[in-house]
């Protein structure tokens, strides 16, 4: 079946509200699909607040990467998921995941209860079951997953509309390929790629300032794409090719150089 490529972009509000609404409207008229926010308290305005003005500045799809399942109660977040698909006449897409690196020190500064990492993936279920009861038979959420262990991996395979392999930055794309290969994806789900270093920059949000570009480019990670935008487009086509990759999301401070990429290849079926 051919599938349509289309692409997503971090956008967290690190500038002013101001220079951030500017940013998203440029986006969306580049050819990006959806604009996502990070769910980090520390650093950002609630996402469901951020997200519902994105969807009036624009015609785009809008998204969380990621909620953190542990950060708050399963019903609350899949109200709150809920409630954007239908205040943006469903054009939300709910973003889900046990939470970055790190997450039960961010539990302990929040007062909140850490979850053993063995139990998250059953809070991303409990959210992702709740939804479907609150969307009922008329709507129905995209969810998309981040994947990490087998228990995420089986809930996904299971729940998820879409897809996205958490894995080492510096993982080989032989790795990678094994990866995507392994994963149970008999219901045909989409398949994102969290593209976090382009050319020589770091997209904040997506991976930490600590990241060896060089070390990345070495391993011929999928987590890095050359600035170039020729280059960009053979290796975005190759990997659509070589392991179903449809969906790809970059980060904002990045996404201005691959913007002849994404005008060019936004809707393209390349598969058959």
């Amino acid at each position: 079946m051919a599938t349509a490529l289309r692409f997503g972009v971090v956008a967290p509000v690190d500038n002013g509200m101001g220079a951030w609404r500017d940013q998203v409207r440029e986006l969306a008229d580049t050819g990006y699909s959806t604009i996502l926010m990070p769910d980090v308290p520390e650093w950002q305005p609630a996402p469901a607040v951020v997200l519902a003005a994105a969807a009036t500045l624009t015609g785009a799809r809008v998204g969380t990467w990621v909620y953190a399942a542990p950060v708050r109660p399963a019903y609350i977040t899949a109200w709150e998921a809920h409630s954007l698909s239908v205040v943006t006449d469903g054009r939300f897409e709910m973003g889900i995941g046990t939470g970055r690196p790190g997450i039960a020190d961010q539990l302990r500064r929040l007062g909140l209860p850490d979850v053993p990492a063995g139990q998250r993936a059953e809070l991303v279920r409990q959210v992702i079951t709740t939804l479907r009861e609150l969307d009922g038979d008329e709507r129905h959420t995209p969810v998309a997953m981040a994947v990490g262990g087998p228990k995420a991996h089986a809930v996904a395979s299971e729940l998820a509309d879409i897809v996205n392999f958490v894995m080492p930055h510096i993982e080989t794309r032989t790795q990678t390929a094994q990866r995507v290969r392994a994963f149970d994806n008999r219901h045909g789900l989409e398949l994102s790629l969290h593209v976090p270093v382009i050319g020589d920059a770091v997209a904040p949000f997506m991976a930490g300032p600590d990241t060896d570009i060089e070390a990345v480019r070495a391993a011929d990670s999928v987590s890095y794409l050359p600035s170039d935008p020729g280059a960009a487009k053979e290796e975005i086509l190759r990997r659509r090719e070589e392991m179903g990759f449809t969906y790809f999301v970059f980060g904002a401070s990045v996404a201005g150089a691959l913007a002849p990429v994404v005008a060019e290849l936004a809707g393209q079926e390349t598969g058959g």
